[in-house]
């Protein structure tokens, strides 16, 4: 869907933070978003803490990690929390295909239905839900987001999935672990666990919608300075 989207800044805000084939919520890519220009590593108030050869072997750590606790991928279906989620899915299952030599199911769940913040911020486009064609029933579904925070991105898509059926069992699996957790939620797969002040933000860029990799810590902008885009991430 062409929903036009800032790119996401993870940063504390208020409390508050998706069978065969079907689609839910829109009929676009989470590639088809509006970017505005982002810092750069090494930007005024900003510092790289993930370079592109970090998250690439971060990522196929993930992925040894989950065909270990899996015993080789057996019945397990990944789903991208979107949009950055759904882009480290797909690299999540490509890396999974590579060591078996079979294809992981990869698909996207949308959560903007079932946040507990919907009554206190403008109204969000919905994105898409993609689920494999053999669905979630029985399966060991890997959820996949960029930032873990606060938790409530991971309630919602916990409740999102509900409405798909009812799998094996779930996982969880970041790119980045900054804390700060408001719920008993915690990840199973971790590509850093990064210490952050809560007013600090995190700025996670991917090559697929930004032309490159990378993750960013940023500090609060000062009174009078210019206000980043981007949502906050729970």
């Amino acid at each position: 869907m062409c929903a036009m989207r800032p790119e996401p800044v993870h940063e504390p805000g208020p409390s508050g933070q998706g069978h065969s084939g079907q689609q839910h919520g829109g009929p676009g890519d989470p590639g088809a978003l509006a970017r505005p220009a982002a810092p750069r590593p090494g930007g005024e108030g900003w510092k790289a803490v993930l370079t592109p050869e970090e998250i690439r072997r971060a990522l196929t750590r993930i992925a040894h990690e989950i065909l270990e606790r899996t015993h080789g991928g057996e019945g397990i279906v990944l789903l991208g929390i979107p949009t950055r989620g759904v882009y480290l899915a797909r690299r999540l299952a490509a890396r999974i295909g590579e060591f078996e030599g079979t294809n992981a199911p990869v698909g996207s769940l949308d959560v903007t239905m079932h946040r507990d913040d919907l009554r206190m911020r403008p109204a969000r486009a919905l994105q898409r839900t993609q689920v494999p064609p053999d669905g979630v029933d029985g399966k060991t579904v890997v959820l996949v987001d960029d930032v873990l925070f606060s938790g409530r991105t991971i309630r919602a898509a916990l409740d999102a999935l509900n409405d798909l059926g009812r799998p094996r069992a779930v996982q969880l699996a970041v790119l980045v672990d900054r804390g700060h957790r408001e719920l008993p939620i915690r990840a199973d797969y971790v590509g850093k666990n990064l210490p952050t002040a809560h007013r600090e933000k995190v700025r996670v860029r991917l090559a697929e919608i930004d032309g490159e990799d990378s993750v960013l810590l940023g500090e609060p902008v000062p009174p009078g300075g210019p206000v980043l885009p981007g949502r906050e991430a729970q």
